[in-house]
């Protein structure tokens, strides 16, 4: 297993980039997020990675950072989602808007992505869901997010879940919790998250 790879980026084409380490040249899938910020002849640089076997291939898939890595092993669970689908869907949303997509139920997000229907957008909304708080996020507020920030990370999955269970829809759900943070609710506390969104729905 090559978890990662050290070295200069020598060619970048179609998503996929080839980085020498040791005179030996590597070549790794990325996604268009992750290709945008790479360069040729950059100087020495770190790409994580996961490796996919089958009985034909052996393909390595590069990431960023470790979050990317994550959010990408948490897509490939889902049932339907492949290596290429996941990455198709890591080009267009980050792991920080990826989570904000999942906990909004907000299946148009994901179905942005190249080859990426309404049914299996669906899925990938309603699979992951229960798996969000193992997404890394950076804490920083994805561009997505509705009302300008996210709750995310395992306090904020674990607030959805909650209000999801009480009966409220993952929409509302998620749109009281933004409240509840716009109003300054600290979002590691999760009773007082659970309290204001409780409040906000109830107004």
């Amino acid at each position: 297993m090559i978890a990662q790879l050290r070295g200069s980026i020598v060619r970048i084409d179609d998503n996929m980039v080839i980085i020498d380490v040791g005179g030996v040249g590597y070549a790794a899938t990325v996604s268009g997020k992750t290709q945008a910020g790479l360069s040729i002849g950059g100087g020495e640089m770190t790409l994580l990675t996961d490796m996919v076997v089958r009985e034909d291939s052996m393909t390595l898939f590069g990431f960023v950072d470790a979050a990317e890595r994550e959010a990408f092993r948490l897509l490939v669970t889902v049932q339907g989602v492949g290596a290429k689908a996941a990455m198709a869907i890591l080009s267009v949303l980050t792991p920080d808007d990826l989570a904000a997509a999942i906990m909004a139920g907000d299946k148009a997000m994901v179905a942005r992505a190249d080859g990426v229907g309404p049914k299996l957008a669906q899925r990938v909304v309603n699979e992951l869901a229960e798996k969000i708080g193992a997404l890394p996020v950076s804490g920083a507020a994805p561009a997505a997010a509705v009302g300008g920030g996210a709750v995310a990370g395992s306090v904020g999955a674990d607030a959805m879940s909650a209000l999801v269970n009480l009966g409220y829809g993952r929409t509302e759900a998620h749109a009281a919790l933004q409240s509840a943070r716009a109003a300054g609710v600290a979002d590691d506390d999760l009773s007082a998250l659970i309290a204001a969104a409780l409040q906000e729905m109830g107004q």
